[in-house]
């Protein structure tokens, strides 16, 4: 990842600036206030802005008038109580906006995620940076044989080399492509003085999905977390989960206590059925339960035998 000398001094600048504020601040989270946090090969997060801590949950779940004078170890006994008993509200009281430079293919499986502001860079506007994502050849896997959403063996020797040939050789040829398209080439100069160049609301559609792009993507401390449950999941696709897992260090920063309940409850919990939950019992009472009798289907049995580490009843 590579920021121009204009990016650099902008961060700098934005990092010296110094203002008063009546609002909760948190020393951790300013730490890192606009500092870019690497991803894959081009791409980055930085947290722009932020708005409460964990004191601003147990505030709107009292609906007190500030901090009062509970200790900490009761703060956090509240914000664990909201979240064993999936308790909302109190945490959409807290919203962080962050810019994100990321792969197309990445951006159009995260915009899925509805419940964030999104302002995306215009490519109708400005010019697409010539930056494309190219995996590390341990990131290079067949598809699946038994998920049709996943990956299987991982792609080794000449067969791997192949696959990142084409894909290099694919955005670069595309990306020349665009630029010819525009008359225009990346650092601004004009590659042909006679010709007008295709706009650019359509010279963008040739370029390759692993082109970059970039956003600022503001939403409340909620659904930051149940994005963060599905894409920093270990079922996840690589690429997106390592945005997520970024972006979870920076949820430890800002609110340290609701990032316990969350590792807790979320992240290192399970949910399970009336069904899975008769069949656990038996299992403590040493009772004869199989998958044939238990009311579970194959894969519900199996999922429920690895949540509980008990891969021996696996079948």
């Amino acid at each position: 990842m590579k920021l121009t000398k204009e990016q650099i001094q902008e961060i700098k600048e934005q990092q010296l600036q110094q203002n008063i504020t009546k609002r909760v601040t948190v020393p951790d989270l300013e730490k890192i206030l606009y500092e870019v946090i690497p991803v894959l090969d081009h791409g980055f997060i930085r947290v722009i802005d932020y708005m409460g801590d964990d004191t601003s949950i147990v505030q709107a779940a009292r609906v007190s008038y500030g901090k009062g004078t509970k200790k900490v170890s009761t703060d956090a006994g509240l914000i664990k109580y909201l979240m064993r008993h999936w308790h909302s509200t109190p945490f959409e009281m807290c919203e962080i906006k962050y810019h994100v430079k990321l792969p197309i293919f990445i951006a159009r499986q995260w915009i899925r995620h509805r419940t964030a502001n999104v302002n995306e860079y215009s490519a109708r506007y400005s010019i697409l940076d010539k930056e494309f994502y190219l995996p590390k050849p341990e990131h290079l896997a067949a598809q699946s044989q038994n998920n049709r959403q996943g990956r299987g063996q991982i792609i080794e020797g000449e067969k791997a080399k192949k696959v990142l040939d084409l894909l290099k050789g694919d955005a670069e040829q595309t990306y020349q492509n665009y630029e010819t398209m525009l008359n225009e080439k990346y650092d601004g100069s004009t590659i042909d003085k006679n010709s007008t160049g295709l706009a650019r609301e359509l010279a963008r559609m040739n370029l390759t999905l692993n082109t970059y792009t970039q956003w600022y993507w503001k939403t409340d401390l909620l659904n930051l977390m149940n994005f963060l449950r599905l894409r920093a999941d270990t079922h996840a696709q690589y690429e997106i989960r390592a945005y997520a897992d970024e972006m979870l260090n920076t949820v430890k920063k800002w609110v340290p206590i609701t990032h316990e309940a969350f590792l807790d409850y979320r992240i290192g919990g399970t949910e399970i059925s009336s069904k899975g939950k008769i069949v656990l019992q038996k299992i403590i009472n040493k009772q004869d339960v199989n998958l044939e009798n238990s009311g579970l289907s194959k894969r519900e049995w199996n999922e429920l035998m690895q949540a509980m580490n008990l891969e021996d009843k696996k079948i």
